[in-house]
């Protein structure tokens, strides 16, 4: 069995930006004929996502009858002064024409003064000139309504750019979440905020929404300006587009959930029993007695310690009590000592030997 039969030979394809050049287009160009339809592209495969062009889609382009100038013209561009002297209208009509928005632009750029120029198809200036129903708009004077509504500021260049640009993303989408993105590329990251209630399923939306086209550093007047180009600003507008977000929005979570974090199992909570404390056992505690010494019967109480020469002799003269005070009082001292630094029974007797020895010595 063929390894085929598993691993089908993918189509040869190439990047835009290769395809272009094998067709003679611009980069700019070759975009706006992928959005018009004009060139074919499928999703890339790998890793790094984008559109590519197989190469039987080159080769059928090169074989239409007229290429490359065929080709070249379809995807023709001009501006205001260009596109007025093609339709042989004044400038100041051509300009009229198109914030009425009976005259749709498909591209647009800021200029080095940060004014906005807009650029529309040459096919469809052509196709507006040629039907005999827009004759009286072109020549003659312009209806006591459009004149009115002209008055009143209205302006639609930036609203029919918008709709234009997505039906091109819609025509991209190849599934439900990629549709809803480019719904949502119309819209700011608040309306989407407050539509999409779901955190997780409005993280999984932007990963589908493409990026508005600005132009500028983020934060420039620049990027200011292309913004309210780009994001809807009309109420009417946002409203219907809040509207079929939330219907796609909808489908899409039907057909392919977003996806959420797996929850986390825990084990339970062993709790322990509790067991009653036993009651303590009575201890009895006893006075020990120095080493040596004969215990008294029927009494307790340690015997007296000697008390060193000294003491003695200070204490002749002075009765019983004076004694037993002193034995008292130098008794928990010679204990605490005891207890700080271990005591040489000898010492006193050397130290009182010595001061004998001393006296004895005296003339």
């Amino acid at each position: 069995m063929s390894a085929n039969t598993f691993n089908p030979a993918r189509p040869a394809t190439c990047a835009p930006s290769h395809a272009a050049r094998e067709l003679g287009l611009k980069r700019g160009e070759f975009d706006l004929a992928v959005h018009l339809g004009h060139i074919r592209t499928v999703p890339d495969e790998g890793e790094g996502g984008g559109r590519r062009v197989e190469r039987a889609e080159i080769d059928r382009i090169r074989s239409q009858e007229g290429y490359p100038d065929s080709l070249l013209e379809r995807v023709r561009v001009v501006g205001t002064t260009e596109g007025a002297a093609l339709m042989k209208t004044p400038v100041a009509r051509f300009t009229r024409l198109a914030r009425l928005g009976l005259l749709v632009p498909v591209k647009w750029y800021l200029n080095r003064y940060r004014a906005v120029v807009w650029l529309y198809l040459a096919d469809d200036l052509r196709s507006f000139t040629s039907d005999t129903n827009n004759a009286t708009l072109l020549k003659g004077r312009t209806p006591e309504t459009l004149r009115g509504q002209l008055a009143a500021g209205v302006d639609l260049r930036a609203r029919n750019w918008r709709g234009r640009h997505l039906g091109f993303l819609l025509r991209q989408a190849e599934q439900p979440w990629a549709r809803a993105g480019a719904v949502a590329a119309l819209l700011s990251p608040v309306e989407i905020a407050d539509v999409v209630k779901d955190p997780y399923a409005r993280s999984y939306l932007h990963r589908f929404r493409p990026a508005p086209p600005g132009q500028g550093t983020p934060g420039s007047p620049a990027a200011h300006l292309a913004e309210r180009i780009a994001i809807a600003q009309d109420a009417d507008e946002i409203e219907w587009l809040r509207s079929e977000l939330s219907h796609m929005v909808e489908e899409a979570c039907a057909l392919i959930p977003a996806p959420r974090p797996a929850a986390r199992r825990t084990a339970p909570l062993r709790r322990v029993a509790a067991h009653p404390i036993p009651p303590m056992a009575p201890t009895v505690t006893r006075l020990t007695e120095p080493a040596g010494s004969e215990p008294h019967s029927g009494s307790h109480l340690r015997p007296v310690e000697p008390m060193d020469e000294p003491v003695a002799r200070a204490c002749e003269g002075r009765g019983a009590s004076a004694v037993r005070s002193v034995a008292s009082s130098s008794a928990p001292r010679r204990h605490r000592r005891t207890e700080q630094a271990p005591t040489h029974p000898d010492r006193g007797l050397r130290a009182w030997l010595r001061r004998r020895n001393h006296r004895s010595a005296r003339p």
